[in-house]
Formats: C-alpha cells, sequence, structure tokens
C-alpha cells in the first residue's frame, strides 16, 4: 500500500482540496509554491504506478478533475498559470502535481521544496476547495 493509498483511507492526515469517488486532490507537504497540489487516483491495489497504464476513461476524468480543482488553485492563489507535471518517480502510485506559477522557473523541480506552517497549509486548502464552489 503507498503513502498515497493511505492518505486517501485517512489513516496519514493531508490537506485535503476535493475527493470524488474516483480522485483525491491534496496540497503537497513540501510543495514548489504555496497551492502546489497532488492529484491521485482511488485505485485498487496494486496501484497503478505509471499514468499511460491507467485505463483512458480514467486518465480522462482524472484530467477533468484536475481542471476543476486548476481553477481553484488559479482564483485561491491569484497565479498567472497553473503547471501540470506528471513525473511519477517519487511515489509509485500514479499522481499528478498542480502548480501555480507566474514564471517558467516556479516549477523547476530542481528548486528547493517549501516548509510552510500548518495553518498556512490550511488556510491554503480551504481556499481553494472554496474558490472551486463558485
Amino acid at each position: 500500500m503507498t503513502i498515497f493509498t493511505r492518505i486517501i483511507k485517512g489513516e496519514i492526515p493531508s490537506y485535503k482540496i476535493a475527493e470524488n469517488d474516483k480522485f483525491y486532490a491534496f496540497l503537497d507537504i513540501n510543495p514548489l509554491q504555496p497551492g502546489h497540489t497532488l492529484i491521485v487516483p482511488k485505485l485498487p491495489e496494486p496501484e497503478a504506478d505509471y499514468i499511460f497504464d491507467l485505463d483512458d476513461n480514467i486518465l480522462s476524468e482524472m484530467l477533468v478533475f484536475s481542471k476543476q480543482v486548476a481553477r481553484g488553485i488559479k482564483t485561491a492563489t491569484n497565479c498567472k498559470r497553473v503547471g501540470v507535471a506528471v513525473i511519477g518517480l517519487e511515489v509509485p502510485h500514479v499522481h499528478m502535481h498542480l502548480i501555480p506559477i507566474n514564471k517558467e522557473g516556479d516549477m523547476s523541480f530542481s528548486n528547493p521544496k517549501m516548509t510552510l506552517p500548518a495553518e498556512e497549509m490550511a488556510e491554503m486548502a480551504n481556499s481553494i476547495a472554496k474558490a472551486m464552489e463558485k
């Protein structure tokens, strides 16, 4: 069982932004930018490790779910764009990064990761979730 499956099941706490029956969105605990969000599919074990191994319907639904979350991120962070990255080497569970950016360098994974206070993380997750409701 991956760390993401444990987060989805509530065994590990997260800063949840959105959830439906197929996907879970939560803040990255070591973001590149405030509002950096992970989108993970709720998968049966063993979890799919590579995004292009997903069923076509799940892959397309994941992108549509991510679009809704990205709109909330853009509103809550007032960024120019929300960048999308799929690397998939860090955790063996399909996941997509949504990162608020104002310039290309904001999305570089070689940048130092941030550590933000819990209150700031909770406030950001709440702001994004509320922005999605509009």
